[in-house]
């Protein structure tokens, strides 16, 4: 049985205009998720370690990576400050509209 790359897969299905645009919807919440996790490996921890440092459970933490909630500013600041980063909030103009 051969793997395919989940990069590989997600190239492919870019190419379908409905998979491309759930994608572009969702895309706020992929860019918090892939932060989150990139912190969370960079300070060379698991969840579970994670879950210890902010005194919650690897549930919690597993949530949060996986996108199903939309946390508080405080708790991305435990995160933050458990995986030795900085939170950094922007505000940014929309680009203009085509029309």
């Amino acid at each position: 049985m051969s793997r395919i790359r989940v990069d590989a897969l997600h190239k492919n299905w870019m190419k379908d205009s409905k998979y491309r645009r759930a994608y572009k919807a969702l895309e706020k919440e992929f860019s918090l998720v892939t932060a989150l996790i990139e912190a969370r490996t960079r300070a060379g921890l698991t969840q579970e370690q994670l879950a210890r440092r902010m005194k919650t459970t690897q549930a919690v933490i597993a949530r949060l990576e996986g996108g199903g909630s939309k946390p508080s500013t405080r708790t991305l600041e435990r995160y933050a400050e458990a995986t030795g980063s900085r939170l950094r909030i922007t505000l940014e103009p929309e680009r203009a509209r085509l029309r």
